[in-house]
């Protein structure tokens, strides 16, 4: 808090701006509630993209496993969830033998679209801040999976050249995305 005194009236910085004495305090901020539970549901508006999502683990090589629905991503429960600190990782396919999977359009991803993930009290916003095509076999795992300061997204997908022997893609896509928490404004301030 800021105190100070101009001539004879004091100021103290706690009420709306420019009143000097007898000021109503403050609006108190009102803590927002983060969303719990696990995540439900995926929407990226940009790309038309609205799918549940399966649990994902690990399998024996330790690489995350794909969901088995091609229709349907998946998120990785071994990590943090959408809006909790860290980075919360959703897989999905590209396409399968019968055509385009769920992610089959992440690629058109840009920085400043929206991505919306839904835990069981509500949704957490996202915003993308880029994307990182990488080969399988140099895959950026601390980029990926490492810490970071706050709630982040990431999304992933097969990409690159599909490899007829192994039937496989030889790349993958990476989005990443960040918290998109609102900057609340005071009615007062808001004139």
């Amino acid at each position: 808090m800021t105190t100070g005194t101009t001539g004879t009236t004091a100021t103290t910085g706690i009420g709306p701006p420019g009143c000097q004495v007898g000021c109503p305090p403050a609006p108190a901020r009102t803590a927002v509630r983060s969303p719990t539970g696990p995540p439900t549901r995926i929407r990226i508006p940009r790309i038309r993209i609205d799918s549940t999502l399966a649990r994902l683990r690990l399998d024996r090589t330790g690489r995350l496993a794909a969901p088995t629905d091609f229709a349907e991503a998946g998120w990785y429960a071994g990590g943090a969830a959408p809006g909790d600190v860290g980075p919360a990782v959703i897989a999905g396919h590209v396409d399968s033998e019968a055509g385009p999977a769920v992610f089959h359009r992440l690629s058109e991803l840009r920085p400043g679209d929206r991505i919306e993930v839904r835990r069981n009290t509500g949704w957490v916003p996202f915003r993308v801040t880029g994307l990182s095509r990488h080969a399988k076999d140099d895959f950026p795992t601390a980029a990926v999976y490492g810490p970071t300061p706050g709630a982040e997204l990431r999304l992933i997908t097969c990409d690159g050249v599909f490899h007829r022997p192994t039937g496989h893609y030889l790349d993958n896509l990476v989005v990443f995305a960040v918290a998109d928490v609102p900057v609340v404004i005071p009615s007062s301030a808001a004139g």
